[in-house]
Formats: C-alpha cells, sequence, structure tokens
C-alpha cells in the first residue's frame, strides 16, 4: 500500500447533514487501522471562517481550516456534503448557499478528485461541475436538481457515480459505500473490504446498486388520496385494478389517473407496484418465506411478476435482495 498521504478537505457551513460531514472521515480513519502505519488520508474540515457551524443535527463542529487557507493548495479529495429544508408541508429541498457555491468552484480548481455525499450534488451542479455529466443525490431532490440543471443526466437510483473524476453519492448512509469507493480506487478492493468489516457492513455495496428506497411517502394533498393509500396497503394481495380504486374513491378512471400524476408523481399501477416491492422487500429481509410466498402474499402472484418488478424497481433480483439485507437473526439461526 502507498504511503502518500491524500489531502482531503470536507466542506462545512451552517446547516450541514451531520452524518455527510462525520461518515467519510470515519471510514478514512478505519483504514489508517487496517493497515497500521500507512498514512492514507488526512482529513481537513473547512469553513468561511473558524467559528463553530452548527449542523442540521443541532451538533457543533470547529473547522480545523478557513477555506481562504486551503485556497491554492493541492487537494486530492473535495468533499461536498449537503443540506435541506422542509417545509410546513414536509416537502423537502436542497439548498446551496452562493458563497459556499463560490467556495467549491475555486477549491474544486486545484483539487484532484471532487465529490458530493447526498443533496451535495446540489451544491456542485451550481458551481457547474457536474455540467455534462451523470451524476446522483438522494431521491427525495433528484427531481430538483434535474429540474434546475437540464445539463445533467441525473440518475436517483444508484447509491453512488464516478462520472471521471467527480464522484456523486446517495443519500445519507451511502457516504459510507462511497468513501470506501474512493478507498478502492486509491488502496485496492481488498484494502476496503477490510475497511467495510470494521464498519459491520454486511457488503460493501457496487456503485449500480440501488438506493432501496421506494419513495411510498410522498406528501398528499387531500384526504382522498391518502385513504386509498392505506387501501392498498390493507389489501396489497388483492388485484388492485385502477377500476376498484376509482370505485373506492368514487371517481372516474382518467381522472384518478390524473390525481395520482398530480399528487404522487406516478400513475395507480406504478405505485401499488411500489408499494409491492416494498411490502415485499421487507418481508425478504425479515422473513424466512419462499419466494413463492412473498409472490403470493404480496400480490404479485407469481415468482416471474416479483422478479420482474424488483428488476424494475431496485435493479436487482429478491434473491440478491436478501442476501444482502436479510436480517442477522435469521442468518445466524
Amino acid at each position: 500500500m502507498s504511503t502518500v498521504e491524500r489531502f482531503v478537505v470536507v466542506v462545512l457551513f451552517d446547516g450541514v447533514d451531520l452524518l455527510d460531514v462525520t461518515g467519510p472521515p470515519e471510514v478514512f480513519a478505519l483504514l489508517r487501522r487496517e493497515v497500521g502505519d500507512a498514512t492514507g488520508y488526512r482529513v481537513a474540515l473547512a469553513a468561511e471562517t473558524m467559528d463553530p457551524v452548527t449542523t442540521s443535527a443541532g451538533v457543533r463542529i470547529l473547522p480545523d481550516l478557513t477555506f481562504g487557507e486551503v485556497a491554492g493548495r493541492s487537494i486530492d479529495t473535495l468533499l461536498v456534503p449537503g443540506s435541506v429544508e422542509v417545509d410546513g408541508r414536509g416537502r423537502v429541498r436542497a439548498l446551496a448557499d452562493p458563497v459556499v457555491v463560490d467556495r467549491v468552484r475555486t477549491l474544486a480548481a486545484t483539487t484532484r478528485r471532487v465529490t458530493s455525499v447526498c443533496v451535495g450534488a446540489h451544491i456542485l451542479a451550481d458551481a457547474g461541475l457536474l455540467d455534462g455529466k451523470r451524476a446522483t443525490t438522494h431521491w427525495s431532490t433528484a427531481q430538483q436538481l434535474a429540474d434546475e440543471h437540464p445539463s445533467i443526466e441525473v440518475d436517483a437510483d444508484p447509491i453512488f457515480i464516478r462520472d471521471q473524476e467527480v464522484w456523486t453519492g446517495a443519500g445519507i448512509s451511502a457516504c459510507l459505500d462511497l468513501s470506501l469507493a474512493l478507498v478502492a480506487d486509491d488502496f485496492g478492493e481488498a484494502v476496503a473490504l477490510r475497511v467495510a468489516r470494521q464498519l459491520v457492513m454486511y457488503l460493501k455495496r457496487p456503485s449500480g446498486q440501488s438506493q432501496f428506497s421506494v419513495p411510498l411517502e410522498p406528501l398528499s394533498t387531500t384526504r382522498r388520496i391518502e385513504d386509498l393509500r392505506h387501501y392498498i396497503t390493507r389489501n396489497i394481495a388483492e388485484q388492485l385494478t385502477v377500476a376498484d380504486l376509482a370505485e373506492q374513491a368514487h371517481v372516474g378512471e382518467r381522472q384518478l389517473t390524473r390525481i395520482f400524476k398530480t399528487e404522487l408523481g406516478m400513475t395507480p399501477a406504478a405505485y401499488i407496484e411500489s408499494a409491492r416491492v416494498e411490502v415485499a422487500r421487507n418481508r425478504l429481509e425479515s422473513t424466512d418465506d419462499t419466494l413463492e410466498r412473498v409472490a403470493t402474499v404480496c400480490g404479485f402472484n407469481t415468482t416471474d411478476t416479483l422478479v420482474r418488478a424488483f428488476r424494475r424497481k431496485l435493479d436487482t433480483t429478491p434473491t440478491e435482495y436478501r442476501s444482502r439485507f436479510r436480517s442477522t437473526s435469521l442468518r445466524t439461526a
């Protein structure tokens, strides 16, 4: 393993997501534990001033350096976390402070590799660092990223994406997968897997792995949609046609489809499939049910239909999903 010290700068600002900041340095620190005296990474937290930064969790963090002190220095990896605001109706929106955007744009000019964690992709986008590139972010703000930056090929499914020397990571805990991928890129897969074991991660997930988040809880603006969503959940094993749902809501089928697209961003059939995948996902994690039983209980009826739905929604198979995420107590029983 190389003993070259790689200088990693983590961008700090008020309201930043705490795990986005602390997760990657923890991975880099475990690398040092695994390889003994080899140097690995030197991490510095940089902010506009040396004043404490208050994260979204209310925890305050002290910067190591100011942006001014870092400017002009050779940086191996610039790591940009993100922040969001949630309005009174529960809608999530990624934030990108223009001052932070300008600082990131400047620092990126002397950086070998630029990475974003979760909604930090919006800061990279505003800085022009994702133009013409493929990128990911947390699924809840992916549409915002696509709408605001049509030159970016936004893919909300993978847990991280590398496009040349720009890396973007998906939501929350995916910062660990992204960090492990950086370790693998720098020091090899074998070392990264050793670090993954220290993190008690069952597997180091590949970049193409789905975020495994079926967005079943978007904000609904009417009680009628909320009632239908609960009706679907209660009757998930039934046929659940559009005609049945329209009758339940006392509207026509075309009107029902318009309501679903307006309030949930998908057709009734797509929502039903997502709901079934979510229930199946939970059963694969927590039970010993056969695939045939899971398919029946979740309304897929056949294992082929179950497999096709998993490939569409999660880009994996039920068997592969279970091997990664099955409850530890079940695996060792």
